[in-house]
């Protein structure tokens, strides 16, 4: 057997003995993901019947999945094709550009009570560069935050841990009354992302854009 078969079969039998999978299997969500935003809802309550929502780096869909059960709108954003999911606008482009940045404020019709990002660079292996990308990745959502969200409203981002954390959490505490980062139990074992939790949005402050 080949090594990448050897790891294939591994992985798979990992994802078999994994209850999250197994659960978001049962509940028809596309990834176990689905729990990490479930567990972040069970102690932040940032989602709420009615609301607009942003889902960044959605791919495959799980969050969005999760949302649109008590959301008015939500729209979904991701480099890749989303398999469409009923009640969802899914958008596919790069987050970054003032193309799709345009298409999703379209879409939202207006200012969004949420804006939920999963979204993760692609990984080289060296830890720390995997940092500073997925830290530039947050920077990203949270200048989409600011042009898109209500005031009062929430901002949720992974983040892969590392030496600008602490930093990153400063900077998102100049547009948020609270910021906590927080380690979802459906986080696996083996990583090392956290989800920093922002709310109360303080509104598009000058020399701000």
């Amino acid at each position: 057997m080949t090594r990448k078969r050897k790891k294939t079969t591994h992985w798979r039998k990992q994802q078999s003995a994994d209850p999250y999978f197994q659960q978001a299997k049962a509940a028809g969500y596309r990834a176990r993901s689905a729990y990490k935003l479930i567990q972040i809802q069970q102690k932040f309550h940032v989602l709420a019947r009615g609301q607009s929502i942003l889902d960044l780096g959605a791919a495959p869909g799980s969050w969005s999945q999760v949302a649109v059960k008590t959301a008015r709108r939500v729209v979904a954003v991701d480099l890749q094709a989303i398999e469409p999911i009923p009640g969802v606008t899914t958008i596919e482009g790069d987050m970054t550009t003032a193309e799709i940045q345009g298409q999703m404020l379209e879409a939202a019709g207006g200012p969004v009570d949420v804006v939920l990002s999963d979204a993760a660079p692609n990984t080289t292996g060296i830890r720390l560069r995997d940092h500073a990308f997925s830290v530039a990745l947050v920077h990203a959502a949270l200048d989409i935050a600011r042009r898109a969200l209500k005031p009062g409203g929430h901002l949720v981002a992974k983040v892969f841990e590392g030496e600008d954390l602490p930093q990153l959490i400063r900077d998102l505490r100049q547009s948020f009354a609270t910021v906590k980062p927080f380690y979802p139990e459906a986080t696996r074992r083996e990583g090392y992302e956290v989800f920093v939790v922002c709310k109360g949005f303080k509104g598009e402050q000058p020399g701000r854009g």
